[in-house]
Formats: C-alpha cells, sequence, structure tokens
C-alpha cells in the first residue's frame, strides 16, 4: 500500500490535492475505475459501471477546481449508489428478473443530491431482489463475495456497498437500511456503517416498506460519512416522510472527548445468541470506549425480541410486492421472498396492527432508555461472516436472516440512529463490528463516539480480494 495512492485516499485528503492542483478529480476517478476494474471479477460489488459518464464528470469538476470555485467539499469525489436507489442514465434492477434494463430518467434524492454536489457518480453496486434479505445474491447478478474470504457472504442488503467501501472502490458509498441492511454488511467487511434517524436521508421512489428504510453511507472512515450525509441528508419534498432539522454540519462534534458519556452496554439485549468471538471483541470495545472517557455500564434494555413484530411488517411488505405481479413474473422472484409473501396471506388486518402497536411501545422503551444513556452498544451482528450463496450459515438450523440479526431490525422499528463500527477479527481472520444506537435526533452523538474509536483503534481493510482466511 502507497500512502500517495490516489486509489486508496479518502475524501478529505483528495479535497486538498485537488484544492492544491497536485491531483485532479480526473485522476481520482481513473484511480477508482482501475481499482474496480482490478476486483470486481472477484468480488461482485459493482453490477453497473459507467466509466465514459465518470470521466466526463471527472473533467468537469477539474475545470471547477482549477477555477477555485468547486461546488462542494465533495466535488470530484468518487461515489457509488445502491442498486435499489435511481440515477439517471443508468438501470435500476433492483436485483430482480421482473426488473428491465432501461435506463432511468431521474435522479432519486441521494443520486440528485451527490452529482448536484460535484461527486462523480461511478455506477450501482449490487443487492439481493428488492433489498429483501441480509446477504447479497440475486438471480440477475449473482453474489457479492467477502473481501476478507470469497468463499463467504459480504452480507446484504447493501452488500455491494460495503465491499467497495472495504476495497476503495470508490470512497464513498450509498446504502439502505430497513432491518439491518448498512449495519450488517459493514461489519462483515470491516467498514464503518451509518443508518441515520428515520426521514433525515430523503428517498423516492419510496422503499417496499418505507418505514423502515433509512439511506446512509458505508465507508472507510467517520469523517468520510460525515462528508456524504452533509450532501444527501437534506430535506427532499418528494419522500413523503422526509423530515427537517438535520445539522448544519453532521460532523459537528468530531474529536469531542467522550468525557460524561453514559454508554448502556448489552452484550445480547437479553435474548440473542452470540458467537463467543464476536462476543468477546465486542466486550473489549466496550473497555476501550471506557478508557476514552464514556461511562459505560452493562445494562439490560427491558424489551423482549421484537421478532414477530418485524416480521409482520416485512413479510406483509414482500406479499405487497408479490401481489402485484403477474403470474410469469411471480415465477421469476426469489423463492425466499415468494415464502415470505405466502406466509403474510394468513395474516389478519387486526394482527399487522397489532404488531404497529407493539413497534410503538418498543419505540416509546428505547426512547426511554436514551433518558438515562446517551447511547446502546451491541454487537452489531451475532456472528462472523459464513458461506455465499445462503441465507443463514449451513447447518445451523436457523430458518432466515432475520434470526442471526436480532440487534439490527430493533432500531429500524424505533426509527433511531444506529451505526456498525469495525472492531477487530475472528481468530479466522473475520471482521467483527459493534453497534452503537441513539434516541432519534441524536445522530451527532452516535458519530461523535463512532470517530472517538476509529481514531483511537483505526480499522484495518483488506489490501486485494483473499479467495482463503486471511489470518491477521
Amino acid at each position: 500500500m502507497n500512502d500517495n495512492d490516489l486509489g486508496l485516499m479518502d475524501a478529505q485528503s483528495l479535497a486538498k490535492l485537488f484544492k492544491s492542483r497536485k491531483a485532479s478529480p480526473l485522476e481520482a476517478t481513473r484511480a477508482a475505475l482501475e481499482r474496480i476494474e482490478s476486483f470486481n471479477q472477484q468480488v461482485n460489488a459493482y453490477v453497473y459501471v459507467d466509466a465514459e459518464g465518470a470521466e466526463r464528470a471527472a473533467k468537469a469538476s477539474a475545470r471547477r477546481w482549477g477555477q477555485g470555485k468547486p461546488l462542494s467539499p465533495i466535488d470530484g469525489i468518487p461515489v457509488s449508489l445502491k442498486d435499489l436507489t435511481q440515477v439517471a442514465g443508468m438501470p435500476c434492477r433492483e436485483g430482480s428478473l421482473t426488473t428491465s434494463e432501461a435506463l432511468c430518467d431521474t435522479d432519486a434524492p441521494p443520486a440528485r443530491m451527490l452529482r448536484e454536489a460535484g461527486a462523480i457518480i461511478l455506477g450501482k453496486t449490487n443487492t439481493p431482489e428488492f433489498g429483501w434479505k441480509a446477504v447479497t445474491d440475486n438471480r440477475v447478478f449473482g453474489a457479492t463475495a467477502n473481501p476478507w474470504d470469497t468463499r463467504l457472504t459480504a452480507g446484504g442488503s447493501s452488500g455491494g456497498a460495503a465491499v467497495a467501501a472495504a476495497l476503495n472502490m470508490g470512497v464513498l458509498h450509498q446504502g439502505g437500511d430497513s432491518g439491518g441492511s448498512i449495519r450488517i454488511p459493514a461489519a462483515f467487511n470491516g467498514v464503518f456503517g451509518f443508518k441515520p434517524t428515520f426521514g433525515w436521508t430523503p428517498q423516492w421512489p419510496p422503499a417496499k416498506e418505507p418505514s423502515l428504510s433509512h439511506l446512509g453511507p458505508l465507508t472507510r472512515s467517520v469523517e468520510d460519512a460525515v462528508s456524504m450525509l452533509n450532501v444527501m441528508g437534506r430535506y427532499d419534498y418528494r419522500d413523503p416522510y422526509a423530515a427537517r432539522g438535520q445539522p448544519s454540519c453532521w460532523g459537528e462534534d468530531l474529536g469531542r472527548s467522550l468525557d460524561g458519556l453514559r454508554i448502556g452496554f448489552s452484550a445480547d439485549l437479553g435474548f440473542a445468541k452470540v458467537d463467543p468471538q464476536v462476543a468477546q471483541r465486542v466486550r473489549e470495545a466496550a473497555d476501550k470506549l471506557a478508557d476514552l472517557g464514556a461511562n459505560v455500564v452493562e445494562v439490560d434494555p427491558g424489551f423482549d425480541s421484537p421478532l414477530d413484530t418485524f416480521r409482520k411488517l416485512w413479510f406483509t411488505a414482500s406479499l405487497q410486492q408479490w401481489s402485484q405481479m403477474s403470474s410469469e413474473q411471480r415465477e421469476l422472484l426469489d423463492p425466499g421472498l415468494v415464502a415470505n409473501a405466502k406466509q403474510a396471506e394468513a395474516w389478519s388486518a387486526v394482527e399487522l396492527f397489532r404488531a404497529l402497536t407493539d413497534r410503538a411501545a418498543l419505540t416509546q422503551r428505547l426512547e426511554y432508555f436514551n433518558q438515562h444513556y446517551h447511547l446502546l452498544m451491541t454487537p452489531a451482528v451475532s456472528l462472523p461472516a459464513f458461506e455465499i450463496n445462503h441465507e443463514v450459515p449451513p447447518g445451523s438450523k436457523m430458518r432466515d436472516w432475520e434470526e442471526w440479526a436480532s440487534f439490527s431490525y430493533p432500531f429500524n422499528l424505533s426509527q433511531q440512529p444506529a451505526a456498525s463500527v469495525p472492531c477487530g477479527f475472528t481468530e479466522q481472520g473475520l471482521p467483527v463490528g459493534f453497534q452503537l444506537a441513539g434516541g432519534k435526533y441524536d445522530d451527532i452523538r452516535v458519530l461523535r463516539a463512532c470517530y472517538a474509536y476509529m481514531q483511537a483503534h483505526p480499522p484495518r481493510f483488506p489490501s486485494v480480494p483473499n479467495p482463503a482466511h486471511y489470518a491477521g
């Protein structure tokens, strides 16, 4: 690895070089495209790359920097968008054989905001069909592999974005999270992933279950995530759930001490089964946060597993998707998505309404918790990455992904901000992440704590995709 390699640099370093004219956005874009060309065949992170469009946009950015008139601090920075997000001039297959290769004529809010800020859109990253599960494979493009061991899953549904971040195939990567789809692949690939407060990062067209879905960044650093949030974390009228009140700078508290910060630490939330090595790495991270000045107290947050509540909403969204399709289209769908839809067919309106009531009670409980503790710390995922092309670890007797994602979907139900922070590796060399969640609209404090940890304990990234376990 070379400290002067543009393909390894973060957004802040690149912007400084652009300003001083020691490097250009075109050079940075070509470096990112070279990394995609070198690595993508092994990991399948990108499903569409617009090299010509990216170079054209980079040349325009270079002219702006040369005139001293960049559109924003991320003008010229290479970015990707998840293939559930519409980008004008690119297809949006959503991982589904039921969609077409037609090019979109409209930018969704994150694409519009990033483009207007001068960011260089490289292409689209892989996702499972309609983002329905927490691993990334589909019948259109195949599976995305974990760069630490390409025999293993990258997680999902933002698996392509997480792998692109781990290998720096571009600098800023947009993901989406309806049940852990940013935080799970962030943990599996050893990168930073942040799910903002619901409504603060607008999306349109609506997600399949719009009240659960949050858009956010997957990056190598908190600073890069902040750079992205300062652009895409703004109001857009097209999103009927969009909220105002975002901070003028999402990173305004980065660098502040953790003194006085009260963190409740729960190893299992009282109901989750956790791999012993994951549990050990996360407990060590809790001790490190205490060493940084936080007051970390082991607690029971006081709620039961909301798995049934989440399934009622998530599976019903699959049923709604399935019900709109012709019989021919239904034959093309992922069988797991169809199984979820079929299960939801048996539920009554009263059962769904009861799930909404239970969701409100969970949200109330978590917001009450945050009156006593600023943040709640847990593992990000209960286990390390497992074999690719499987929804659950082979031989585990689990039925579906929600059973191993117990730590993530509660915070989609509550719509609170939550992040996955890399905190070391298993004995087999697989990344582990811990989760920090805060009360609604307390995103700045979550980012502050994540930044303090990552500054004190910088993560390590794969230099190339590894075809076997990397014991590091």
